[in-house]
Formats: C-alpha cells, sequence, structure tokens
C-alpha cells in the first residue's frame, strides 16, 4: 500500500512536469515607437515596433501560451489584435470591446493559450494606426507528432510575405477625403471616366448611363497609394534557392484597403492553407487575396541559374511589389495591363437599378465564381468573363489533362459532390450556381485558371456536433461611394445594439453584397464554416470576400463567452460603420472592461466620427466658399458670398439636415438665409411664382429638403418663414476631362451660376464663373 501511494505521488508529479513542460510560456517585449520613413522620397510619419515595419513575425507552436508585454512608449493610445487567433474574449485587443486602449508610456501584457496552427497576424485596433506600420506575421507551427502534418508540405521550408502599401497622406485625411467624394485619388490613379476620355474611348452613351443612375465613376479601390510593399520594401531577393526547390510562401495581406494580384514567373501556384486553415492542395495560375486574408502558397523554382519573379499586384494595377526566388538573370512576370474601367462601368449600369439596388441576379451568386470585375481585365479578352470554376469549361483536348488533375486537387471525384449532366455542382440551398448566359459566356476558351472560394476544401470534416440547434441571421451589405458610408442592413454600429447570441448555438448568416464594393468580412476569435459545396468538407475561414451582387453563407460555433466584432477588413469602411458585435449571453464579467456600456458608446462613436471640408475661391468679382461638417446621417453646411463690384454685399446660407433613405439622395432639412445687397435703383422683383422677393435683404428661417436626381442633380425645395418658395437645381464637379470640372445652379429666384474649375493640385486649382448677380470672375480655388 505503501509502495502504491509513492507511485501514485509520482505519477502526479510526473503528469504536472509534463503538463508544465507542454505549456511553454514564450515572450515577445513589442516596444510602440513614432518614428520617421522615406518610402517616396518624402519624410513621414509612421509607428515602428522594435524598430521595424513590418512589425517583428511572432513565431508559436501549438501547445505554447503567448505572454506579449506591449510597451506603448507613444504620445497616443494603442492595442494590439491578434488576428484569426482563438483566445479568450479579453486578450483579443479591440479598444472599448474587450479593453481599454493601451495608454500612452504605458505597459500592457496579452497572455493567451496557442491551441491552433497557421498563419495569421496581428495589427492594431486603434484608429488608423494599421495603415502607417502597426501590422506583422504570427506563425503558429504544428507539433511535430501532430497527426494533421502533411509530409512534403509542413516540411518545406517557409517565409512569411506580408503585403501592404504606403500613402504619404495622414490616413485620418484619407479617410476625410473619402467621406468628402474628393476624386483626387481617381486623377493620380489615371482613373477619373471624364466626359472627354469616354468620348475617346466611344463610350460617351456608357457614361450618359452611368450618371443617370446617379452613379459616380468606376473604381476597384477607394485609394491612391504611393508604394507597395513586399516585408517592408518594393522589392527583395531571397536568392539561397536553387533549381528543384519548393518553397512555402505565407502570404498575408496587411494592407489596409487593398487587394493584390499574386502572379508567379515561375508557373502555377499551388493554395495549401487559407486564414491559417490547411486545405487540399489545389494548383491555380493566379489568385486574389483580400484585405486581412492569409494564402500559405507552394511555388516551385524550376530551373538554375534564374531568379523567378513572385509578385503582387494592387486590383487597381496602379503599381506593384515583388520578391525574386533563388538566383542569376530575373525571370519576369508579364505585368497586368491597365484595366478597362469604361467597361466596368458599363457592367456596372447593367446591374444597377434606378432605386439604387443591384440587379437580382446577385441572389444565384456566391463564392466568387463569377468575377464580373473580368470585363475590366485586358490580358482575358477575347477569354469571355473568365470564371475561376474550372469544372464547369468547355476546355480543348489539350486542356482537359490539366482539367482532370485540378479536379483532383479539389477532391471532386467524392461521392458527396454529385454534379449533373452539364458539369454543375449541386450547391445546397444557399449557394446555387449561376446558370445565366453570362455565366456560361465565363466559361469559354479561358486558360488562365484563378482560385475562387469553391476550391477550397478542408482535408477533414467540418461539420457540426449532431443535434447542435442552429440559428440563421441574414445581412444586407449596404453603402455608397457619394458620402462614403458603409452600413450592414443600412445601420452602422452606432445606430445597433449587440447582437445577442447563445454558448454552444451554431450561427448560420446569409450575407448579400447590394454594394458596388468588394467586402472582406471578418469574425474575431472564432472560424466560420464557409459553404461553398464541398459539404462535411467545407472549408474554415475568418475572412469572407464578398463580391458585389453575391450571397454567401457561413456558419460558427458560438463556443467562447465573450463580445466578438464582425467587420468589412477594410480599413475606412470598418471606421465608416460596417461593424456588429456578436455577444454571448450570460457571459462572465470582463476584468478588463469595467464599464462595458460606457465603453460600447465609445466604440460607436469611432465608428460614426464627423469629417470636415471648406473650399473658398478668390476670384476677381468677389468671394465664396462653403464649410461642411458631417457624419453618417447628419450634415452642417454654410456657404457664403462677397461681392467686390456688381454685387456690393453679402450672403450666408446655413442648412442642417439629416439623410433618411438608404442611398442617401434624400435630406430634409432645417436652415437660416441672411443676405444683404447694397444695389442701387432696385426695385422690387419677383420670383418665377410672382412671389415678391427678398434676395436683396433677407433673414429667415427655413424649412425644406434637397433630392439627387438622375445625371447627380441636386433638386433643392426651400419655404422660408415669410411663405415664399424657392426651388434649385444645381451640379457640380461634372468631370469634362481629367483635371477639368463643370458645374451651374439656377432657381426660382432667377438667378444662374456657370463655372469652369481646372485641379492643379489636391488643394488647388484654377476657377472661372459667371454669377447672375457678380458677374464674371476668374481667380484661385482652394478646399481642404
Amino acid at each position: 500500500m505503501k509502495k502504491l501511494r509513492i507511485y501514485s505521488i509520482l505519477s502526479i508529479f510526473l503528469l504536472f512536469s509534463l503538463s508544465a513542460m507542454a505549456q511553454k510560456v514564450v515572450r515577445y517585449d513589442l516596444y510602440v515607437k513614432d518614428t520617421l520613413v522615406n518610402y517616396s522620397g518624402k519624410e513621414k510619419r509612421a509607428i515602428a515596433v522594435n524598430g521595424m515595419i513590418p512589425m517583428p513575425t511572432l513565431t508559436f507552436t501549438e501547445g505554447d501560451t503567448a505572454e506579449i508585454h506591449v510597451h506603448n512608449e507613444m504620445d497616443e493610445p494603442t492595442s494590439m489584435h491578434w488576428h484569426g487567433v482563438y483566445l479568450p474574449n479579453p486578450e483579443d485587443g479591440v479598444p472599448f470591446l474587450t479593453q481599454i486602449p493601451i495608454k500612452a508610456k504605458s505597459t500592457y501584457i496579452y497572455r493567451f493559450p496557442i491551441i491552433q496552427n497557421g498563419t495569421h497576424w496581428y495589427h492594431s485596433h486603434t484608429g488608423m494606426q494599421e495603415q502607417i506600420g502597426m501590422y506583422g506575421a504570427m506563425i503558429l507551427k504544428k507539433r511535430e507528432d501532430d497527426q494533421d502534418n502533411r509530409k512534403g508540405i509542413d516540411d518545406l521550408p517557409s517565409i512569411p510575405i506580408i503585403l501592404s502599401e504606403w500613402t504619404d497622406l495622414n490616413p485620418d485625411n484619407v479617410h476625410r477625403m473619402l467621406h468628402n467624394a474628393n476624386d483626387w485619388f481617381a486623377i493620380k490613379k489615371n482613373a477619373t471616366q471624364s466626359y472627354a476620355e469616354a468620348i475617346k474611348e466611344g463610350h460617351f452613351k456608357t457614361k450618359v448611363t452611368n450618371e443617370w443612375k446617379r452613379m459616380l465613376a468606376m473604381d476597384v479601390s477607394d485609394v491612391y497609394y504611393d508604394r507597395f510593399l513586399i516585408n517592408g520594401s518594393s522589392e527583395q531577393s531571397l536568392s539561397d534557392f536553387k533549381a528543384g526547390d519548393k518553397v512555402r510562401l505565407r502570404v498575408i495581406n496587411a494592407g489596409a484597403s487593398s487587394y493584390f494580384w499574386l502572379t508567379y514567373a515561375g508557373g502555377k501556384i499551388t493554395v495549401v492553407a487559407n486564414d491559417g486553415n490547411d486545405v487540399e492542395p489545389v494548383k491555380v495560375d493566379r489568385l486574389l487575396i483580400a484585405v486581412s486574408e492569409t494564402y500559405d502558397i507552394v511555388v516551385e523554382i524550376p530551373e538554375d541559374g534564374f531568379a523567378y519573379e513572385f509578385m503582387a499586384t494592387p486590383e487597381d494595377r496602379t503599381k506593384n511589389a515583388s520578391i525574386y526566388l533563388g538566383s542569376g538573370v530575373k525571370q519576369l512576370v508579364a505585368p497586368l495591363p491597365k484595366l478597362k474601367y469604361f467597361e466596368g462601368m458599363k457592367m456596372m449600369n447593367d446591374m444597377m437599378k434606378m432605386n439604387g439596388d443591384l440587379d437580382d441576379m446577385g441572389m444565384k451568386m456566391s463564392m466568387q465564381r463569377m468575377d464580373m470585375n473580368t470585363v475590366m481585365y485586358p490580358e482575358m479578352e477575347g477569354k469571355g468573363m473568365q470564371h475561376g470554376d474550372h469544372q464547369n469549361m468547355d476546355h480543348s483536348a489539350t486542356n482537359k489533362k490539366d482539367d482532370k488533375a485540378h479536379q483532383e486537387h479539389q477532391g471532386m471525384n467524392h461521392a458527396e459532390q454529385k454534379q449533373d449532366h452539364s458539369g454543375h455542382q449541386n450547391m445546397g440551398e444557399h449557394n446555387q450556381p449561376d446558370t445565366t448566359a453570362a455565366a456560361h459566356a465565363q466559361h469559354q476558351n479561358s486558360d488562365i485558371i484563378t482560385l475562387n472560394y469553391g476550391m477550397l476544401r478542408s482535408p477533414k470534416s467540418t461539420k457540426f456536433p449532431e443535434g447542435m440547434p442552429v440559428r440563421e441571421l441574414k445581412f444586407e451589405l449596404t453603402g455608397n461611394m457619394s458620402r462614403y458610408v458603409w452600413s450592414l442592413d443600412d445601420k452602422v454600429l452606432s445606430e445597433v445594439d449587440k447582437i445577442p447570441i447563445k454558448k454552444g448555438e451554431a450561427l448560420r448568416i446569409i450575407l448579400y453584397n447590394n454594394s458596388m464594393m468588394r467586402h472582406p468580412m471578418h469574425l474575431h476569435g472564432h472560424d466560420f464554416r464557409v459553404l461553398n459545396g464541398q459539404g462535411d468538407y467545407a472549408p474554415l475561414k475568418n475572412v469572407l470576400d464578398i463580391m458585389p451582387m453575391e450571397t454567401d453563407t457561413i456558419e460558427f460555433e458560438s463556443n467562447v463567452h465573450g463580445d466578438w466584432f464582425f467587420h468589412c477588413h477594410i480599413l475606412y469602411h470598418m471606421m465608416a460603420g460596417m461593424n456588429r458585435v456578436f455577444s454571448t449571453e450570460g457571459q462572465p464579467d470582463n476584468p478588463k472592461l469595467l464599464n462595458k456600456e460606457k465603453a460600447y458608446r465609445m466604440l460607436q462613436r469611432e465608428s460614426n466620427m464627423p469629417h470636415f471640408m471648406i473650399q473658398n475661391d478668390f476670384a476677381t468679382n468677389g468671394n465664396d466658399g462653403e464649410l461642411m461638417l458631417h457624419n453618417a446621417r447628419w450634415q452642417l453646411t454654410s456657404e457664403w458670398r462677397l461681392g467686390y463690384h456688381d454685387m456690393h454685399g453679402y450672403e450666408v446660407e446655413t442648412h442642417l439636415g439629416r439623410f433618411v433613405d438608404r442611398m442617401q439622395w434624400f435630406m430634409p432639412f432645417i436652415g437660416f438665409d441672411w443676405r444683404y445687397r447694397n444695389l442701387e435703383d432696385h426695385g422690387p422683383e419677383t420670383n418665377i411664382f410672382g412671389q415678391t422677393n427678398s434676395k436683396h435683404e433677407r433673414a429667415l428661417f427655413s424649412a425644406g429638403f434637397v433630392y439627387t436626381l438622375p445625371m447627380l442633380i441636386r433638386f433643392q425645395a426651400e419655404l422660408y418663414h415669410d411663405g415664399n418658395v424657392r426651388l434649385q437645381l444645381m451640379r457640380e464637379d461634372i468631370p469634362l476631362s481629367k483635371r477639368l470640372r463643370g458645374g451651374f445652379m439656377v432657381n426660382s429666384d432667377k438667378e444662374y451660376m456657370a463655372d469652369l474649375r481646372y485641379i492643379i493640385t489636391r488643394h488647388m486649382g484654377i476657377r472661372t464663373h459667371y454669377d447672375s448677380d457678380m458677374g464674371f470672375g476668374v481667380g484661385l480655388s482652394l478646399n481642404y
């Protein structure tokens, strides 16, 4: 009995020893400092961590405990979010949701177990800090005894590849410019799509139709960037590899708003993991990695004596960044040609209804199987609208061998994935394949295989346990470019409460993108199943890129208590309000966030900040300008005119309004009009309704509305407290050429104006105009 007791004590001691050894604590110290960088010939402010941009790569092995000390040496708060990592909610790193911000000149400790593996990353979740340097790779390795280790893949040399972008502008200013519909970025990208350019390319009707439907110019990205970076530079060489070597590239899109095309000069790309989760290997020619996604890809170096280019090209194709694998003469990827914007505009005209909704055919599209933007890709010319789902294609004889291998990579021979005789997969209730003529056209004669989500398949079952309750939620992705408001179900975060969920249930979320932009939707703290037709082997992801008109379905198990952020990962869309919070019922108190209600109000306020704009014209006949302060719903504007010659006097009109419709075309307002004109011998005047007009001397309150008509003309109706009515038509910023803008105004007070403005820089232009009261003038136009 005594020996048995000793053996028991020794066994318990050994068990605890092994447990302590298994739970190895891996500590990192991260020192966050302001710094200066020069990516484009100008020194600009950035944020470096341990003196590095990107931030240091953090490496752990499954079973470790991460202990990360963040030393904030800046004069502003910060935070760290561990993107795609399973962890206790208080460690998730979202200020005002899971913790208080890390105060200036203080240290904060994150500590959590590593219970998964894969390619992940980490970044600041405070303001716009992610845009200016606070992003880095986080690699979670498999244990050596992991039964899921894949020979020939997991034992390959691996290299983190962090994609990002740089702008010399303050990102807060970038955000402000986007909200003010400033088209400087389009000018820099040669993407203005003006009337002169439309006529030159034979698309005048396309341009007119576009504006008739009240749409702005076509674009695939929001921001012009000065540089694009791979691991912090535009070009990098990895010369240690030789012919026959295979390399695993852990690609992370840490860009704030840029999607990247990935292409390789050495042949095909083999995708082996996505968002930190293994997938059955699939070979493609290229893929588009969404903002915040990660892809593990394997590339092979074909011949000795050459260095093969791996290139990342932003979706707008303005620049690129590359690394070279191998040594010797550089073998280059053919650069992607400039987008055919007017072809995209024509496609968009067909998709958009007059009420701002997208065509109903969107309910039939899912999983990126039909890339509507293909019409803009010159490299696909003559190949129809390119489609990545090659199992539906009518291949030539020379392509059948590759197609058979491609199907095998996707696991298309599995019994549960039955196809009908036309080659279409049975996608289930929520994800029906598109069978329109446009989709059929995509399948013809394309020899470029592009990855889509339908090609991803988990190597093991991801189905939920039997009997787990499943609750269904639906969200519509909404927004508009004219005021840069992005939302879910036409509500920004400041207008909604948290969404209650129960721990132990499964959530099925159906997402329909009814906007003209792609949205990479990210769920914190969980992976979700992507219902892409792979049945029980649906891939696991934590980011889903949803294209315009698509309806996609994801499922996740609510298995950890807390408040979990769900948002678009385009930084400027997230900060504009495209967020929600899933909150488990009965969750324990968060010791890092004592007043959750107050903190949530702070988070809501951060997603609906006011934006400021001012412009002023210094002309020979007077001075006129406008000041505007606005957020997602409210807009305060004040316009003024000071006359020098024909009109001695001043006018000031101030309006406070609220947009009430989804497309923000309709805004009721209240206002005040104050004016005085010292004109000799002017008698009483009447407006077009025969009412005695007070336009030369007025101090009146008013109420009215503004409505955007076709051709982007603003119709304004206003009733003054003296009973007078004023109706007005106005259009500003008509894109006549790349830098030339026109405008006009006419109203029922018999006033009218026409102007031309030539844009010189972001803040300055030359303007000439004729005003019925002020006469002709020319001068300098300044704006901010």
